[in-house]
């Protein structure tokens, strides 16, 4: 996890724009460089480095002597760095898993590499003897990226937004910063004045198609065309054991989040199984976050005892949590109002665990509820069919919400998130099963997944069956949930006449709610006139719902009420 930063064809001196790059300094605290482009003298490069692979050489911008016409600038993990060198014989300089972008890049062009790469990026190639600029960010954009380009041809492009806002330019950047799409790349002609012209944007990979890197990758080809109900369950803990175990490629301490509820509980008991198996030297870090007594922190402890993990409870109180909301809104950069509440306790537990331990890299279950439909509204799905293209929707979209939230709570302490659930082979895998396979069953969730981990003896029973808690509902008590504790809080802030004028003062995406107003207004005080960062608000289908709190919803309050 790093920083990357880039300027093509700035009107104004480097050295007053480069002050926007340190505005992501936390995602990467162990070193800083801005490096100008030979020939070019406005162009540069800005990087923040947090060093996980390659401490001595892995410094960016990243350029090699075969190629020394190519600059890159990249975020991110390269999982089949070594297959690809292996297959097509690359002769590397570093030990840094993204080198192979500019091999690749050399053997066949942009397309080729943004589709045989393994993992979660988000990149700057430059091709200064082809006058090219290439953008690229990985399939579900699990690493970040954004991008300013003005009608003149000026192009800034960084891993967060708040690193774009306040260039200087002779013309207005207002409304011109914007996420870079998920699973694409574009083409940029680079002209003598350093200024650029986009060519073109182009899909390269489609969650739902088996990625072509699949072909060298490390677990056998399985069984195709059969949807036996034990081969589609051996198929699934294969290839997210494949995943895990991939993930584990770090030179620095592993760690793992641990909700105790089904997804970050089933990572956490693979990775330690694996980490024993390639005989890690340290212990497995696991770490937990609520109030007192809250159903995740009892929850996480039975995981913890199972597995036989170093177990770290943070606690925190109500106080803690509304204090955290400024900071937490700010390096979101948005106003959702689920991204927002689960945030706080992943951005305090990632603040725990910078200070007090020295696990960097760290395991996470994000992109379970979207990929297997765990969240509670798919037992309302009118159909397996509704219900699979709902799926696909929310995986498309995850970079606004959940994606986002993984990231910016972890990046803002400067550790690095890995998410084995939305590896590319496990994802187009399970998308591939029929519908009907992957519907709530029994009133229960995610109920294939479950299944297919049954007889493992990976988890206690009660985890493994354990019904779904969002993640902002789940640290607080059952009695009070946490969204709760917000809006008490936040009514007291927010006048009743300040809400009844939200939609003159707010015309996109207006608040209906104190609690809506109050994190907009917040959004608001640090980037002014930018809500298109956010199309809409994250919200339950099928049920007539005006919270996205699961709490709220029929089935859960049935389901606790037994």
């Amino acid at each position: 996890m790093c920083g990357i930063w880039a300027l093509f064809g700035s009107d104004e001196c480097l050295s007053v724009q480069c002050l926007s790059a340190m505005k992501i300094a936390h995602r990467g605290p162990d070193a800083f460089r801005f490096e100008n482009v030979n020939g070019f003298t406005n162009c540069c490069f800005g990087f923040h480095r947090l060093a996980v692979v390659d401490q001595l050489y892995g410094m960016q911008p990243i350029r090699v002597k075969k190629f020394p016409y190519l600059w890159l600038c990249y975020n991110g993990e390269i999982y089949n760095f070594k297959q690809l060198q292996k297959q097509f014989g690359f002769e590397y300089q570093t030990l840094v898993d993204g080198e192979v972008i500019l091999h690749l890049y050399n053997r066949g062009g942009i397309e080729q590499t943004a589709s045989m790469l393994d993992g979660v990026f988000a990149f700057i190639l430059l091709d200064t003897a082809n006058r090219k600029v290439f953008l690229a960010r990985d399939t579900y954009g699990v690493r970040p990226l954004f991008k300013v380009l003005t009608d003149d041809g000026f192009l800034g492009v960084c891993s967060e937004a708040k690193g774009l806002i306040n260039l200087k330019h002779s013309t207005s950047l207002c409304s011109k910063v914007e996420p870079f799409l998920p699973g694409h790349y574009e083409v940029l002609d680079l002209k003598p004045s350093g200024k650029v012209a986009s060519v073109e944007l182009v899909k390269f990979h489609s969650y739902k198609d088996e990625p072509l890197h699949a072909a060298c990758d490390t677990v056998e080809t399985l069984p195709s065309g059969s949807f036996d109900l034990e081969t589609v369950k051996s198929n699934i803990r294969i290839l997210f054991e494949n995943a895990v175990r991939k993930r584990l490629m770090a030179h620095r301490r592993i760690g793992c989040l641990l909700s105790g509820g089904l997804d970050s509980s089933l990572v956490a008991a693979v990775l330690l199984k694996l980490m024993k198996e390639i005989n890690v030297n340290y212990p497995l870090q696991t770490f937990a976050i609520g109030m007192e007594n809250s159903p995740d922190l009892l929850a996480a402890r039975k995981v913890a005892a199972h597995i036989g993990s170093e177990h770290h409870e943070v606690i925190f109180n109500s106080e803690e949590g509304i204090q955290a909301i400024e900071e937490v809104i700010f390096s979101l950069e948005t106003y959702d109002i689920t991204t927002v509440r689960a945030s706080i306790g992943m951005y305090l537990v990632s603040k725990y665990i910078r200070k007090k331990t020295d696990s960097v890299v760290i395991f996470s279950g994000e992109g379970s509820d979207e990929l297997t439909q765990g969240y509670i509204y798919f037992h309302k799905a009118p159909s397996p069919e509704e219900a699979a293209e709902e799926s696909e929707r929310l995986l498309k979209e995850l970079y606004l919400f959940d994606v986002l939230r993984a990231d910016r709570t972890t990046a803002a302490h400067g550790l690095e998130l890995r998410v084995p659930f939305l590896d590319h082979r496990f994802t187009s895998y399970y998308l591939s099963l029929p519908a009907e396979l992957r519907i709530p069953k029994n009133g229960i969730e995610k109920y294939l997944l479950r299944q297919s981990f049954e007889d493992s003896n990976l988890l206690p029973k009660e985890i493994l069956w354990r019904p779904k808690e969002a993640f902002s509902d789940g640290i607080a008590s059952v009695k009070k949930s946490w969204f709760s504790i917000l809006q008490d809080y936040i009514d007291q802030q927010v006048d009743d006449l300040l809400l009844e004028k939200a939609a003159e003062k707010y015309p996109f995406n207006p608040p209906k709610t104190k609690e809506s107003y109050y994190y907009r207004q917040t959004f608001e005080k640090h980037y002014p006139g930018r809500s298109n960062w956010l199309p809409h608000y994250w919200m339950p289908r099928w049920v007539k719902a005006t919270d996205p709190s699961a709490r709220t919803l029929k089935h859960y309050k049935s389901a606790t009420q037994e």
